[in-house]
């Protein structure tokens, strides 16, 4: 199969496994900020971030060099069995260490909620671990179907604890627990993830070989964090967890341009990796920067296009002020995604340290622009630093991976395609109905003329194989 085909194939089956959960976090959100006070809202928001702050540092990303060192070694059991044995080795205990840690951070809320918290730590902790061994491992049906498993577990467990019973926070936490729980039993099932853990294979030198590369991505993840979070706690610290609540529903809907960036990343990622070795990855790699900027481009004009809509179904509550974030938030989604392309590369060369600077030191500029600026705009100082911060990763990692690879790109495309993206972004903020009428309209065009030699590979594709 071609480089190409390939990639293709593991999108749609990928796509399957990261669009679901964003589905399932939609088709949640009504629950939960209907149900939800927006005290408490804000809590299960700060919670989320609580776990993804904690899951790095307690694994020390070692989940991340699963992937990678699979990909050399699939043919190899021996190997396999090294690589997944040193990986359980290592999180089980760092884990517990982590979990302590955590319950005592979490002062604030009840001792069953704590519990659970704890508890949907380690479930997230072992599953995220057991995906990557199954993409490392070319098992990506196997990643999606756990994914959707979630996804599913995560809506029938909302629906049951938070709408049904009523549980408030404590229901929500139970559902996250639920759903990582039924997600790894799947894996433990179908992969037989145990038959490959044998402690006869435990190697300290290849485990200090995966630290040595996963270690540079904890300041990666800690950095993307704060770039993500640190918003969150300084709107929280300023303006009260309240505020909190309508930043996070603001970054809902621009989300979505995110999942379509980790549908086709993921399975970038590699190919990116496998390509490295080639005479012509230059090239390979110039090509698919040309197809992921158009592509999320595409998507870009559409969701923007569809937010008045989108927001007027999704959000209940007292949520409006969070809709003037959004345009915001979407295009630095859209700087982020082409930013985690590029991060690819690094990936595919082994070159995590790369990864960590880069994001450090965009987190470092979104940080102090925040905190600069949250006394004289407010939430705006949120999104503006978001988007900052992400422009500037963008700009600093497409100069930096030219040390590593050769990747082209054509100035004025890229130029012209931003100068469309600010025009929709306009339009969406003005909230009249001619404007939402015309940016769908655009929204649609550029879609269709940024994409239509992708569009007609993959009908041509479709159609070979109705013809099958």
């Amino acid at each position: 199969m071609s480089r190409e085909g390939k990639l293709a194939k593991n999108t749609m089956i990928i796509a399957i496994g990261t669009f679901l959960p964003k589905l399932a976090s939609f088709v949640t959100l009504p629950i939960l900020t209907g149900c939800l006070t927006k005290e408490e809202y804000g809590a299960y928001d700060l919670i989320a971030v609580l776990v993804s702050l904690l899951l790095p540092a307690a694994t020390l990303q070692i989940q991340a060099a699963a992937f990678r060192f699979l990909i050399d070694e699939r043919e190899n059991d021996e190997s396999i069995k090294t690589i997944i044995t040193n990986i359980v080795c290592f999180i089980i205990p760092t884990s517990l260490i982590a979990l302590v840690i955590m319950f005592f951070i979490l002062t604030g809320q009840n001792m069953l909620i704590r519990v659970f918290i704890c508890l949907y730590f380690l479930a997230d902790i072992v599953v995220n671990a057991a995906r990557q061994v199954c993409r490392g491992l070319n098992r990506n049906m196997d990643y999606s179907m756990s994914a959707v498993l979630s996804a599913a577990g995560k809506v029938i467990f909302t629906v049951i604890c938070v709408l049904w019973l009523r549980a408030g926070l404590l229901g929500t936490v139970i559902s996250l627990f639920a759903a990582s729980t039924f997600s790894l039993l799947y894996l433990l099932v179908k992969v037989r993830l145990l038959r490959y853990f044998d402690l006869r294979c435990f190697r300290a030198d290849k485990l200090r070989e995966m630290l040595r590369y996963s270690w540079p991505m904890v300041p990666n993840s800690m950095s993307a964090w704060v770039m993500r979070v640190s918003d969150r706690l300084v709107v929280t610290a300023f303006m009260g967890i309240s505020a909190n609540a309508v930043y996070a529903v603001a970054n809902k809907i621009p989300s979505l341009l995110n999942l379509a960036q980790n549908t086709f990343t993921m399975a970038w990622q590699e190919n990116a990796s496998i390509v490295s070795k080639d005479s012509d990855a230059s090239e390979y790699y110039s090509s698919m920067f040309r197809t992921m900027f158009d592509l999320q481009a595409g998507f870009f004009g559409v969701l923007i296009a569809a937010t008045p809509l989108l927001f007027r179904l999704l959000i209940r509550g007292d949520y409006a002020e969070a809709y003037f974030q959004i345009p915001i938030l979407f295009v630095a989604m859209f700087f982020f995604s082409m930013s985690t392309f590029l991060g690819g590369i690094y990936v595919a060369y082994k070159r995590s340290r790369s990864v960590g600077v880069t994001t450090t030191i965009a987190a470092a500029i979104n940080l102090v622009t925040d905190l600069a600026s949250i006394r004289w705009i407010g939430l705006y100082a949120a999104s503006g630093s978001t988007l900052i911060s992400y422009i500037f990763l963008f700009l600093f990692r497409i100069r930096d991976v030219q040390k590593i690879v050769r990747v082209r790109y054509d100035l004025r495309h890229v130029l012209l395609v931003l100068g469309v993206m600010t025009l929709e972004s306009v339009l969406c903020f003005r909230q009249r109905m001619l404007f939402n009428v015309l940016n769908i309209l655009i929204g649609v065009a550029l879609f269709f003329v940024l994409n239509r030699g992708f569009l007609r590979a993959v009908l041509r594709k479709l159609a070979g194989m109705r013809r099958r």
